[in-house]
C-alpha cells in the first residue's frame, strides 16, 4: 500500500537477516522506486516521490508475491511484467488466470502467457474482484482499491485460511 501510494509503513521484528523468501520483494519494490530502510525495530518502506517504476521480474522463486505486485503494477508509469509464475496455476486457484481475470474486470489493459502476464498502467474503475477462493487474491487486490473507490472484494472470508482479521487490521493501519 505505501509503494502504490507514496506513503511510509514500517513492518517491526522484520530484518534483512530474515530466512522468509518473501524478502525479495522489498528489493523488486527498491528497483520500483521505493526508499526500503533496516531500522532497529524493523524495516521501514517509503513510496516514491513520482509513480512506480515498471519493470520485467522473473519471480519463480518468490512466486507468493506476484499478486500483490501484479495489483499495484496498474499505479506504475510503465509496464510491469511478471515471468516464470507458470507453477501459480496450481494452487489453490488458477492464480495467474485470477490476476487477468480481476485487472480486466478493473478496466486494466493486461496480456497472459503460459508463464507471465504482463500489466498495463491504468487507472482501476469500481468492479466486483472475484476471489475464487483464495485468501492471496483476496488480500492483493484490497490493495489495489485502496488507489480505487468501488471496488468490492467477493467472498471475503476465504482469509480465514491464513489471516482471518485481514481487513480489519488493513482498516485499521489505514486510520493511522
Amino acid at each position: 500500500a505505501a509503494a502504490m501510494s507514496g506513503g511510509t509503513a514500517k513492518v517491526h521484528h522484520v530484518h534483512w537477516n530474515c530466512m522468509q523468501g518473501d524478502m525479495k520483494f522489498l528489493h523488486l519494490l527498491e528497483q520500483m522506486g521505493c526508499k526500503v530502510t533496516e531500522e532497529p525495530d524493523g524495516i521501514r518502506l517509503q513510496g516514491p516521490e513520482e509513480a512506480l517504476r515498471g519493470l520485467e521480474v522473473n519471480m519463480n522463486d518468490f512466486s507468493d508475491q506476484a499478486l500483490t505486485l501484479a495489483a499495484i503494477a496498474p499505479y506504475a508509469a510503465s509496464p510491469v511484467k511478471i515471468t516464470h509464475i507458470g507453477h501459480i496455476r496450481g494452487q489453490e486457484c488458477d492464480r495467474l488466470h485470477a490476476i487477468v481475470e480481476d485487472l480486466t474486470r478493473a478496466g486494466i489493459a493486461c496480456e497472459e502467457g503460459e508463464t507471465w502476464v504482463c500489466i498495463h498502467p491504468g487507472n482501476p474503475q469500481p468492479c466486483q474482484i472475484e476471489t475464487f477462493d483464495d485468501h492471496r487474491v483476496a488480500m492483493a487486490f484490497a490493495i489495489m482499491g485502496l488507489g480505487c473507490e468501488g471496488l468490492k472484494i467477493l467472498n471475503p472470508g476465504c482469509c480465514r485460511k491464513t489471516f482471518e482479521n485481514y481487513f480489519e487490521v488493513l482498516d485499521g493501519l489505514l486510520k493511522h
